[in-house]
């Protein structure tokens, strides 16, 4: 049995962590032991490997904060999902690993006949993807969303989730290489990032009024993007893939009264009821097993290759997510 673990932080994520083996560990009463099926790699899960994310374990800790799994051994005693029965691991409970043991209580059961490597990812992407959309400005079918990173996983989340409510996209994207992947995914209009992009979007849209704006990119990007929204706009800020800050006229607030928000994940999980995020989880699972939700995977690595996983996730210029599909 393998584990990702890492015993500190630093600049290379790659270089912190490292494939360990553990013994099987024996369920105790309450508890299974769950042999884990598929676990994404997410920007945040990198940033946690720095030591630039808001929330950071205790060291040593193993990587992950996400993925799906299949119920292998029930402790003496212990109700709960049965075994083969597939299940959401528990957010931040060390994913990348081979197996690992939690309160069986506390499983979220799944479809079995669902893909797993699409459900590993159900938890963080698709959340915020659907809270983005719902959660700042209250939108009909027929309105305009801006977003930029619209080839990222959130941005194609976002792009199938305001079809489904009738929403229209402008999708920007930092390549031209990037166009093609969100046309496919459903965005009614997309574009590469740079000058003239508000003009571009005015064009596209026949002059439409966006309310809703959102950037995961900062740095000039999002002040690009602040340019193409309505008088009383709110814009979302919601990551920094550039690595600098939000740089936004002040003509922007003073003279067209937009309004700027971040939004995290975590936050929100930390201050939504139970019956909150389970409504979330909820909506998001049936979506997935349905096939009207779904995101691109460029890799799968097994665990005592997560250093070259971490690695491709980090890089720039990806077409997907990297998974990380334990073999058996």
């Amino acid at each position: 049995m393998l584990r990702a673990q890492y015993d500190r932080r630093g600049p290379v994520p790659q270089d912190v962590i490292r494939a360990v083996e553990f013994p099987r560990p024996a369920p105790k009463a309450g508890e299974a032991l769950i042999e884990v099926l598929a676990a994404p790699i997410n920007p945040s899960d990198v940033l946690t490997l720095t030591g630039e994310y808001g929330l950071l374990p205790p060291l040593p800790a193993i990587g992950g904060n996400e993925g799906v799994g299949r119920i292998a051994e029930l402790g003496p005693g212990t109700a709960g999902p049965p075994v083969g029965q597939t299940v959401l691991l528990p957010p931040q409970s060390g994913t990348w690993s081979t197996h690992l043991v939690a309160d069986a209580t506390a499983l979220v059961p799944l479809p079995n006949d669902a893909d797993p490597q699409q459900l590993a990812m159900m938890t963080v992407n698709p959340p915020t993807a659907l809270l983005l959309l719902r959660e700042f400005v209250d939108l009909e079918p027929g309105d305009w969303v801006l977003q930029n990173a619209a080839n990222s996983a959130v941005g194609t989340y976002l792009v199938q989730l305001a079809r489904l409510r009738g929403l229209r996209t402008v999708n920007v994207v930092r390549r031209d290489d990037a166009l093609a992947a969100v046309r496919e995914a459903g965005g009614d209009v997309v574009l590469v990032d740079g000058e003239g992009l508000a003009r571009r979007v005015a064009e596209a849209t026949g002059g439409a009024s966006i309310r809703l704006g959102i950037d995961a990119v900062a740095g000039e990007a999002i002040g690009r993007a602040a340019e193409c929204l309505a008088p009383g706009a709110t814009l979302v800020n919601y990551g920094r893939m550039s690595g600098q800050p939000c740089v936004i006229q002040p003509s922007a607030f003073v003279f067209r009264d937009l309004t700027l928000r971040g939004f995290w994940l975590a936050l929100w999980y930390r201050n939504a009821t139970d019956e909150q995020r389970a409504a979330v989880v909820g909506e998001v699972a049936k979506l997935i097993a349905a096939g009207k939700l779904h995101a691109r995977v460029q890799a799968t690595y097994d665990l005592s290759e997560v250093r070259e996983a971490v690695a491709a996730a980090a890089a720039g210029e990806r077409d997907g997510k990297i998974l990380l599909v334990p073999r058996r």
